[in-house]
């Protein structure tokens, strides 16, 4: 071999070793970057010139040409980037699940000290005293007082959980959003990468990385399948359906349901839809959803996954009451699997069956003929009596209030058609303290026209917070008191808040040891980073003392040849 030809020898460790100190550096640089994965040098033997074959021999003699700096690879496991998708998007859906019971508990006050318990014990307090003095003016407006801040208690309490159902839902279209954004992202990668390395001198590791940030986003946000094609392009499917594919981006669209304003994730692909005289197009969903809601929730079959389906389930479907709880199998099957549902009935049967007990203790109590625990109602032009209730509904509770022509003064005009429906439809936000007893307590008088104090009445008033004639659910079969009821309503939340808090935590260590153990993997250590760095820096060093020694022998033999 000629000295020559040991110059690019020496030349091919300077250009390697630089290169390598290069990506050392750049190593360095990102070591606090997230999603960085480390790059590593691979180095191969550049080719040989053959001087001899001798069939004796076990090789070819051969004179090397140098080091070639083949390519620059990223440190990563599949396997652990599979395994931490899956346990992050298993951990976003436990940990969204119990911020959500968490909430619950925050509006039943039970962790802060004004419970809602206590507007429930002072309205029994209350009614207990009535049943001391019946007739005691003062009594009877402390009772119809503690009512209205019950009723108040109760209403602020459900609506706080109508009005987190409405953030899950605009947290639901906001992730949508989100996810198109990500595949898209994906897409455009892909195409950048293929690019780049179409030629095979180059690899898109930069952009590989950015890629693959994008699938650890969203693979906290729903179930998640991937595999990279031989030219670099990555496909994923979202949900067992496509959502990138090396052609195209399936976008998830939403649509808002016209009474609950509830939004149903759903693929454009599959759904058809009709378009309105305005040019706005109205999707069927049905057998287009993204999600597949009805499946039962299992870690063994990956159905406990990802924080939207977490939030899709939460939410539930629509605004449930006491109603609800009725049927057995539409319980277990429409309202069970909702956090937040689970509950809007259960606490609005409670409240529907205080109010309507009241009410109709009150109602077998009055006496139309003589007026005894009536107020008087217009029917067909005339006044009547009407046995008097504490709670009525806002809108149609029998009755409605009529204003004059000048809007200002009005009066409750009997209805009897729907007086005879008015206890089917008594749930916690469509009913009020009867106007007539606020503006004057009195009204409930419980003296009898023969001028006795009616104590039985207000007996079996206060009895009925006492009586065990509530069930929570279709699934309990023991029946409770009103104030027990509550107590069964509480223990069940922090119960299931117990249970869902173990779960986060525990999953939340799964995720931290899996990545963890990525870390070592793909994660730069300053400490190798630096001994890399001595490494190929004495290799520079080293190459460049090789070039420095051919220089001289070159020099020695010209000068010898010259002289």
């Amino acid at each position: 071999m000629s000295l020559m030809s040991n110059l690019f020898v020496g030349q091919s460790g300077l250009q390697t070793s630089q290169n390598a100190l290069n990506t050392t550096a750049h190593n360095m640089s990102n070591v606090d970057t997230t999603g960085y994965t480390r790059q590593q040098v691979m180095q191969s033997d550049m080719f040989y010139n053959t001087v001899a074959r001798d069939p004796g021999t076990i090789s070819y003699k051969q004179i090397g040409q140098g080091v070639v700096y083949s390519k620059v690879r990223q440190v990563r496991d599949y396997f652990l980037d599979q395994a931490y998708r899956r346990e992050s998007g298993r951990s976003a859906y436990y940990s969204t699940s119990y911020e959500t019971i968490a909430q619950v508990q925050t509006l039943l006050g039970e962790m802060h000290g004004a419970t809602f318990n206590n507007s429930m014990e002072n309205i029994q307090r209350a009614i207990d005293e009535l049943a001391k003095t019946p007739a005691d003016s003062v009594v009877q407006g402390l009772v119809i007082q503690r009512a209205a801040a019950f009723l108040e208690s109760a209403q602020g309490v459900y609506q706080g959980m109508c009005d987190y159902q409405d953030n899950l839902n605009i947290q639901i279209s906001n992730d949508v959003d989100t996810i198109n954004d990500y595949a898209k992202k994906i897409f455009s990668l892909n195409e950048q990468i293929v690019k780049v390395e179409a030629g095979g001198k180059e690899t898109a590791n930069d952009l590989r990385d950015a890629r693959n940030q994008l699938l650890d986003e969203l693979g906290a946000m729903g179930r998640i399948a991937y595999r990279e094609d031989n030219f670099g392009n990555v496909t994923v499917q979202f949900e067992s359906h496509d959502l990138v594919s090396r052609n195209m981006v399936y976008e998830i669209g939403v649509e808002q349901d016209n009474i609950t304003g509830f939004y149903t994730p759903f693929w454009k692909s599959d759904a058809t839809y009709t378009t309105d005289s305005q040019g706005k197009k109205h999707y069927n969903t049905e057998g287009a959803e993204v999600f597949n809601l009805k499946q039962t929730i299992s870690t063994a079959a990956n159905t406990d996954i990802g924080s939207v389906k977490a939030k899709l389930l939460a939410r539930g479907d629509r605004r449930a009451n006491y109603t609800d709880l009725e049927d057995k199998t539409t319980y277990n099957k429409e309202i069970a699997p909702s956090l937040i549902m689970n509950m809007q009935a259960e606490f609005d049967r409670l409240i529907h069956a205080v109010t309507t007990k009241i009410n109709g203790i009150l109602a077998d109590a009055a006496d139309t003929s003589t007026g005894y625990l009536c107020e008087k109602v217009m029917v067909d032009g005339k006044e009547t009596w009407k046995p008097i209730q504490l709670f009525q509904k806002k809108a149609t509770d029998g009755y409605t209030y009529e204003t004059d022509a000048t809007g200002k003064n009005g009066e409750w005009v009997y209805n009897e058609e729907n007086f005879a429906e008015r206890e089917s439809l008594y749930t916690t936000t469509n009913m009020l303290i009867n106007p007539a007893l606020l503006k004057e307590p009195t009204k409930l008088n419980f003296r009898r026209p023969d001028g006795k104090e009616d104590y039985e009445t207000a007996a079996k008033l206060a009895e009925a917070f006492q009586t065990d004639e509530l069930t929570l659910n279709p699934n309990i079969s023991t029946k409770t008191s009103f104030s027990e009821f509550y107590d069964d309503l509480v223990s069940q939340v922090a119960g299931t808040g117990n249970v869902l808090y173990s779960i986060t935590q525990s999953q939340a260590d799964t995720v931290e040891a899996t990545c963890y153990a990525r870390e070592q993997i793909m994660g730069v250590s300053s400490d190798e980073e630096m001994t890399n760095m001595v490494k190929f820096q004495n290799a520079y060093n080293a190459a460049s003392r090789y070039i420095n020694v051919v220089n001289e022998m070159l020099a020695h033999l010209l000068n010898s040849l010259a002289g």
